[in-house]
């Protein structure tokens, strides 16, 4: 028996096509769960999951084109998740990227769409997804989140803020849906391993740096202890830990995924 003991239950991924989301899934499968995921990109979703099934060819698992910020996608996905897998004891939420902009620069549109994007990608799944946690035993929602909740960065300031608003969600929700027995928590990440860092790579100016050089410079003017970028699967740890029963008398906290990058105890 795994370690996790995440036989017999299924699991919901969003954002599962790549990165962190696709770390998750990896695990839980390995795992025993059964994992249904969804993504935006088809082509990405499609590559996804034609590599686990390869990988997992008895596997469980479901994946389904998803945009999380349309609540009527997010209840036919849990609708088709629950008909092909059984309902689901685990949702994690892993939304989407941040917006590089200060104060000054960013416009009411652009506040809107971050705010939108931070929240509701966890609001509708959450909704969507509820009724079937609460018959289910120790039940569990994980949020992937940001460092940049607790420590902001000028430079993000509409990420930061919408982060932070998050963390307070959910707090608030871990203490509404206990009562339920459903357990709320999610991680805080620091810079990790992305297509977003990867792009940033391509246009580099110090052109005779490789990668394994220009993340760790990258690291070091970032003052990260570690010296180093985080990999998705580190995050995807701590967010199956979060997800499974060895948590059964965490909610409502965060684990710091960051290399001992935060500055707060």
């Amino acid at each position: 028996m795994s370690l996790f003991q995440l036989q017999g239950r299924t699991a919901i991924v969003t954002g599962g096509s790549s990165g962190i989301g696709l770390a998750c899934v990896e695990l839980l499968l390995e795992a025993g769960a059964a994992v249904a995921f969804c993504g935006r990109n088809e082509e990405r979703l499609r590559s996804a999951e034609a590599q686990l099934r390869q990988r997992f060819p008895t596997a469980k698992l479901l994946a389904e084109v998803c945009n999380v910020l349309d609540a009527q996608s997010v209840k036919a996905f849990a609708a088709a998740s629950e008909r092909a897998l059984g309902a689901a004891s685990v949702l994690i939420n892993n939304a989407g990227q941040g917006r590089v902009s200060t104060f000054h620069d960013t416009s009411d549109d652009a506040w809107t769409e971050e705010l939108n994007l931070k929240f509701f990608s966890v609001i509708h799944p959450v909704r969507a997804f509820k009724a079937q946690l609460q018959g289910q035993a120790d039940a569990a929602i994980v949020c992937v989140n940001s460092l940049l909740a607790s420590q902001p960065e000028p430079h993000m300031v509409a990420t930061s803020a919408a982060r932070a608003g998050v963390m307070n969600l959910v707090r608030s929700m871990a203490t509404e849906f206990a009562p339920d027995g459903i357990r709320v928590n999610g991680i805080l990440i620091g810079l990790v391993e992305s297509g977003q860092w990867r792009r940033r790579f391509e246009a580099r100016e110090e052109r005779d740096l490789d990668w394994s050089q220009w993340t760790a410079q990258l690291a070091h003017k970032k003052h990260i202890p570690l010296g180093r970028l985080g990999l998705p699967i580190e995050a995807a740890r701590a967010i199956l830990f979060l997800a499974s029963p060895l948590s059964a008398y965490t909610t409502g906290s965060h684990i710091d995924v960051s290399g001992g990058l935060s500055r707060h105890a």
